[in-house]
């Protein structure tokens, strides 16, 4: 397993995970979850409390790409141990003029998600899902739970399956 966490199937525990979550996650069959302390769930201190190495938790950042009058959001999934290329590689593959950060509110109103927690799965239908390289390449990786209060674990690849995603070489 990974880190010291007590990981069980997620399709048994959708308590621990987001509504939208839990009613994506059946597409998930090797998809696992555990409860976390919530005051814990930014990655540095939940990886630091629970020995997960850096390489192996994935962040979703949700990106507002603009084009005139039009918003297009976007999820992208990229390790811990890099960054996300939101002013290139996300806003070039968008076909933006900018892109940046969503707002925390905005972003949590529109997933239906905890800040902290957000993830690609059970996303709105349209989303693109932009997943780096190393991500997909990765074993295993640990992605929030749609809630502050757990983590998923799962093989890089199956982010790869998700409605909307592309991998792309996304890190900086």
């Amino acid at each position: 397993m990974v880190g010291t966490l007590d990981w069980g199937p997620a399709n048994e525990h959708r308590d621990l995970l987001a509504d939208p979550v839990a009613a994506a996650i059946g597409d998930l069959p090797e998809a696992e979850v555990a409860a976390i302390d919530p005051e814990l769930a930014d990655t540095a201190a939940f990886c630091e409390r629970y020995d997960v190495p850096l390489e192996v938790s994935a962040n979703c950042v949700v990106v507002a790409a603009k084009r005139g009058g039009e918003v297009t959001y976007a999820a992208c999934m990229i390790l811990a141990t890099g960054r996300a290329d939101v002013n290139g590689v996300v806003r070039k593959h968008l076909g933006a003029r900018k892109a940046s950060f969503a707002p925390m509110a905005e972003a949590t109103a529109l997933t239906g998600m905890e800040y902290g927690g957000i993830t690609p799965v059970g996303l709105p239908g349209g989303w693109p899902v932009l997943v780096d390289e190393a991500v997909a390449a990765a074993s295993r990786v640990v992605i929030g739970s749609g809630l502050r209060k757990s983590k998923i674990l799962l093989p890089g690849k199956a982010l790869t399956g998700l409605p909307g995603a592309e991998v792309l070489a996304l890190a900086l």
